[in-house]
């Protein structure tokens, strides 16, 4: 929703537009978003000029004052809606209200009963509007069947809207050919256009559901307070996203933000290196050249850095839900290559092997990386399940060259083991060999030892960090890859 009204500023102070205005801003920054003071009375200064007539003109002029980036909208747009929504309703008169409850119950076909009359007439004025193009109607449409079709629960207390019930009902996406036969009618030429035409009522399709989810939103919220649906129902930026939990699209958006990440981390490090290039301070040399001073160090004497580049490698465990976890590493340490003496990565499941020809630049898609692994490595024996105790013995005993005095391990994985034999003595040796070993568990810390879990064993040998998200992980290679 792009337009229409918003509610009157002139109301109660608890729900005026300061109150709204510090609503949105503590919303967004629930979901991470840095939004300082500054930011936020420049944003109410913004209203202020613009007023409050035009909504889709106060989003335009609060995103300009709040996003720091372009990647931040699909967030901020959601909330928005959620703290100055368009005022209408199912009925479309423009009121706000509840709509009618519970209409299409009784059929889920186009036919048969009032409630498959309803929905069908319903389906008919969304197709129409879609062929139009007409928005203003899409978003009435999209209000009407939230409130006819979206509505569950008998009692006050556990009432509800669900964008999902209201989309399963009305399949929208089945209207694809009913608006493509509206628009060819009206005139385009289905030789020249078919495809770039079906995109377009996809995308428009697309827009009906979120319109949708919008409305279903912004009902729950009046039933159970904005701020809390604003920080629980938004789904957040890709980054923050749990690795566990990202579907296949999330993973996706991830992987598109690998090389800025990665341009990111590397500024970092550089920054890093000019530090420690500079060494540190050679405390007893110091105070033996402040003798002829009267003991005052005038001249620090450094203890200056010895060349040569560290060495990475990565043990990852591509297996089940933490392969994206893993995938999305190896990408973005392989961006990092150029500042290290050698990087080498090292796949498994219950077999270890080493896939670093497959990261190589230009090898292959990062979206078909893992792909490419199963298919290429030998990652698994007799069996499909993880197995991090035969994975890291076959570490040692084929790959110990990989290891040494400049050599930082990450290891990748939720360290369960499927109940075998976790081996604990192989990861003593690889700590003992390597210069550090970091690993990164996707799992939040109360999961470990639950389970088949050995988390908390190998934790007693190396330094174990949760790391469940693109943003943690930022933080943990920015601060943990070697200099």
């Amino acid at each position: 929703m792009t337009g229409g009204p918003v509610p009157d500023p002139a109301g109660s102070p608890a729900d005026g537009p300061v109150a709204r205005l510090a609503g949105l801003v503590g919303a967004l920054r629930a979901h991470g978003f840095g939004i300082g003071t500054g930011e936020t009375v420049d944003a109410g200064l913004a209203l202020e000029a613009v007023g409050f007539a035009d909504r889709g003109l106060m989003r335009e002029a609060l995103a300009a004052t709040l996003l720091h980036g372009e990647r931040q909208r699909p967030v901020f747009d959601r909330v928005f809606d959620l703290y100055f929504p368009a005022t209408v309703t199912g009925d479309g008169s423009g009121r706000r209200g509840t709509g009618r409850r519970g209409t299409g119950r009784q059929g889920d076909g186009d036919a048969g009963g009032d409630g498959g009359a309803d929905l069908a007439g319903l389906r008919a004025r969304i197709a129409e509007a879609l062929a139009a193009g007409d928005t203003a109607l899409l978003d009435r449409l999209a209000a009407e069947a939230v409130a006819g079709f979206g509505g569950y629960g008998s009692g006050p207390g556990t009432d509800g809207w669900s964008s999902h019930q209201t989309l399963s009902r009305l399949r929208p996406e089945t209207l694809l050919a009913r608006v493509r036969a509206a628009r060819t009618a009206a005139g385009q030429d289905p030789a020249f256009t078919d495809r770039l035409l079906d995109d377009e009522i996809r995308r428009a399709i697309e827009g009906f559901r979120e319109r949708v989810r919008t409305e279903a939103r912004r009902r729950v919220a009046e039933l159970r307070g904005r701020d809390e649906v604003a920080r629980r129902a938004v789904a957040g930026t890709p980054d923050r996203v749990d690795f566990l939990l990202a579907g296949r699209e999330q993973l996706d958006e991830l992987r598109r933000t690998v090389r800025p990440l990665a341009r990111k981390l590397a500024t970092r490090l550089a920054a890093r290196r000019r530090r420690a290039a500079r060494g540190e301070i050679d405390l007893r040399r110091t105070l033996r050249g402040s003798l002829s001073t009267g003991g005052v160090p005038v001249r620090p004497v450094l203890r200056r850095r010895r060349p040569g580049r560290p060495e990475l490698v990565l043990l990852c465990d591509v297996s089940g839900s933490v392969a994206g976890f893993a995938q999305f590493t190896m990408a973005l340490v392989q961006a990092l290559r150029d500042g290290f003496g050698r990087v080498r990565v090292f796949a498994f499941v219950n077999r270890v092997d080493e896939v670093t020809d497959l990261l190589a630049p230009g090898a292959v898609d990062p979206a078909g990386l893992g792909e490419r692994i199963l298919a290429e490595a030998r990652l698994t024996g007799w069996h499909g399940q993880s197995d991090y105790g035969a994975a890291l013995d076959g570490f040692v005993e084929r790959y110990a060259d990989a290891l040494g005095p400049r050599t930082v391990v990450f290891v990748l994985g939720d360290a369960r083991t499927n109940r075998a034999d976790p081996r604990p003595e192989s990861l003593r040796l690889i700590a003992d060999r390597a210069r550090r070993v970091h690993w990164l568990n996707p799992e939040q810390p109360a999961l470990w030892g639950t389970g088949d879990s050995v988390a908390p064993l190998y934790a007693e040998l190396v330094d174990m960090r949760p790391c469940r998200n693109a943003r943690q992980l930022g933080e943990l290679i920015g601060r943990l890859l070697p200099v």
